[in-house]
């Protein structure tokens, strides 16, 4: 099984992105999905997680901005990203496998968002 992530890229200040990440097998084998994000210099932290029941947790500093979703049809997990702050330029990773809050072992690959005027 692998894990596909996409839809990062420049935005400004106050723009949206939409993340995707697309699982190659099936996305029941997994019960907790996740984003994290890791900026120059920093350790990887939780954006948000999910279950498959569709229980969401999110960082304190995401909280009414982002919104996390899965879309079990199409084997998809997505990051909806609003009012982006330059704060949240990072590589963006999606994750399978572990807890709401914590990271199981299996990574996609990571997007990149910049947010700069």
């Amino acid at each position: 099984v692998q894990l596909q992530a996409s839809g990062g890229g420049l935005v400004q200040p106050g723009g949206s992105l939409r993340l995707s990440c697309v699982v190659s097998g099936s996305i029941f084998s997994f019960n907790n999905m996740g984003w994290y994000r890791q900026a120059p210099g920093e350790q990887r932290e939780l954006v948000a997680g999910i279950r498959s029941g569709g229980s969401t947790a999110y960082a304190d500093s995401v909280k009414g901005r982002f919104t996390i979703s899965r879309d079990n049809a199409k084997n998809t997990l997505y990051l909806q990203m609003n009012n982006l702050e330059p704060e949240d330029t990072a590589v963006y990773y999606c994750n399978a496998g572990g807890l709401l809050r914590t990271p199981g072992r299996l990574w996609g690959q990571g997007t990149l968002v910049t947010v700069s005027s």
